[in-house]
């Protein structure tokens, strides 16, 4: 079991939590996950790691409350215990040899974003960071982006925060402009990011997006993760979760995980019927 020492609400639907786990912080890299599990009857959820501190032990992990295991691991405060948090998982962020990169992220992508800007960042690496969010109620980590990136350009639907309009607009400019890049890396909402591998196709810039489809067991024995990339089957949990995003069939992730949407939906719904009977 492992310890809550810190919690944050970060905006009326997402939260961090600051978790004591040693053994999982002292291997953790940006672009890694953990699989958890609020109590010993709960489901499996992955959760990227958001921040790690290898001398205190602790990983960061935000979520969005969307379901009924992260309603549940919402009402646990400090000094609660998460039964289950196994990692790292995945493959870490290739960050090796890039000297000019674009992180684009959106919504609460933007806590996958972060890590893997302020790695590049403390690399030396020129990091143009393009974040967006519906409005500006909904923004995160806008003060960690600033540090720890050469460029933050800041979008919203509305315009209540930076700019108006998608985040692929000022990527286009950009690209349009002569800027160059040695890879552009996206992590948000599925459309987005598959409009942001279409922004950066025609200019032959290397996209990387990071995937999070439905996943149950996180080494590859279940399938539930599978992705269809460059014609060929792959798992996000043991492959990625990150991929050449000029190779995602898009269409195909977002059919797949929008299956269970309906009864994810439901099971929220009771759960937080739950908690409000209880009180």
């Amino acid at each position: 079991m492992n310890k809550i020492v810190e919690k944050k609400q970060l905006n009326p639907t997402v939260t961090l939590m600051k978790v004591d786990a040693p053994l999982v912080a002292k291997k953790a890299e940006p672009g890694q996950f953990i699989i958890l599990r609020v109590d010993d009857e709960g489901e499996r959820i992955p959760l990227t790691v958001a921040d790690y501190d290898r001398e205190a032990g602790t990983v960061t992990i935000i979520f969005q409350i969307v379901g009924a295991t992260t309603e549940k691991l919402n009402h646990l405060n400090e000094g609660d215990y998460i039964h289950d948090f196994v990692g790292p998982l995945g493959r870490a962020t290739h960050t090796e040899g890039l000297k000019k990169v674009a992180v684009v992220g959106g919504g609460v992508g933007c806590a996958i974003a972060f890590p893997v800007t302020k790695k590049l960042h403390d690399m030396g690496c020129d990091v143009t960071a393009i974040v967006g969010f519906r409005n500006k109620d909904l923004v995160i980590l806008e003060d960690e982006f600033e540090a720890n990136s050469t460029r933050l350009i800041r979008m919203s639907d509305d315009g209540s925060w930076g700019e108006k309009g998608v985040v692929t607009a000022p990527l286009k400019a950009l690209l349009e402009s002569g800027e160059e890049f040695d890879e552009v890396i996206t992590i948000g909402p599925l459309m987005m990011m598959k409009f942001v591998c279409a922004t950066t196709k025609p200019f032959g810039v290397k996209t990387i997006a990071s995937m999070n489809p439905i996943m149950i067991d996180g080494t590859g024995m279940c399938g539930g993760c599978r992705l269809t990339v460059g014609g060929k089957t792959k798992f996000a949990c043991v492959d990625g979760p990150e991929f050449d995003g000029h190779e995602i069939d898009f269409d195909e992730a977002m059919a797949r995980g929008a299956t269970y949407r309906d009864w994810e939906r439901h099971a929220h719904e009771e759960t937080c019927n739950l908690f409000k009977e209880a009180k």
